[in-house]
């Protein structure tokens, strides 16, 4: 069975699926004690699965662990929106967390998780304690680099394979936003390949569904919560920059740039993400 977690926990046996926010919401519910909500990285075929399997086993043995597909990913929804898509990822996952009875908790994301992380820390305070977010946005809809180039390599590469899901776009895709070429394997290619074109449903859903952008750059002052920003040094798709900007503008935050690695930054350096994020939920 591929991408089995280090605790030995397969992907098909930690499945489970329940109806909220007016959805089916797919997510994976291991560990005990403290809960943290998991939201995925952006992009064709991505998963909370794929994204945080390598850290779960560790984080899992401290905490509950509650890893969430997002709307139209895997097998959360389908869905047609015409808002922002972090607003709906954020109010997705108060909804799941009140479904399990949970009022707060910390929140960890990567990408566009990230990036939901941070707007439920705005528009959902209360259900937020801590969270984690690197490799995101501020704005919904990408923001304005003052180094970089936009759109972004990762941008180009990710809307190609959206555009054509094919097996060569997606390797492509993934080899931008993964810095060590050797870990882009067929079975990742395939993975993702099967989760993006599995249904019909879902692809036409997400065809139909337009996110509004937004910036939230004036909101991000009002942030109580405290963050940790991990992003990676060569991360194609959002630059780091970004991250030291949402330093500047939130005040309890601190970042952490991990060389060497790319916009998947669990996937890529599992230990060293597993063990910062365990620090800081742990208040270390």
């Amino acid at each position: 069975m591929p991408f089995i977690a280090s605790n030995g926990l397969t992907e098909a046996e930690t499945s489970k699926t329940i109806e909220a926010g007016g959805m089916p919401v797919h997510y994976h519910d291991i560990g005990s004690g403290t809960p943290v909500l998991f939201l995925h990285s952006y992009g064709p075929g991505t998963t909370a699965w794929i994204t945080f399997h390598k850290v779960v086993g560790a984080l899992s043995r401290h905490f509950r662990c509650i890893l969430m597909d997002s709307p139209n990913f895997s097998k959360t929804g389908p869905i047609i929106y015409q808002e922002g898509v972090h607003a709906v990822q954020a109010r997705t996952g108060v909804a799941l967390l009140d479904k399990l009875g949970i009022s707060r908790a910390h929140w960890v994301g990567n990408s566009q998780g990230g990036q939901s992380a941070m707007v439920a820390a705005i528009n959902h305070p209360s259900y937020v304690d801590r969270f984690v977010m690197g490799g995101s946005h501020i704005g919904t809809g990408g923001d304005r680099y003052l180094m970089a180039n936009r759109p972004s390599e990762g941008s180009r590469s990710t809307r190609e394979a959206i555009d054509n899901p094919s097996k060569e776009n997606i390797r492509r895709y993934l080899k931008v936003h993964i810095d060590d070429a050797s870990l882009v394997t067929d079975e990742l290619v395939d993975y993702i390949h099967y989760a993006h074109t599995w249904s019909p449903e879902f692809m036409d859903a997400r065809s139909k569904s337009i996110s509004v952008p937004h910036d939230y750059t004036p909101e991000l002052a009002s942030i109580k919560s405290p963050v940790l920003l991990i992003h990676g040094r060569y991360d194609r798709m959002v630059a780091f920059e970004i991250s030291i900007a949402i330093l500047n503008h939130i005040e309890d935050s601190r970042m952490v740039l991990l060389n060497n690695c790319g916009h998947w930054t669990p996937f890529e350096k599992p230990d060293e993400y597993a063990a910062q994020v365990l620090a800081f939920l742990k208040r270390h």
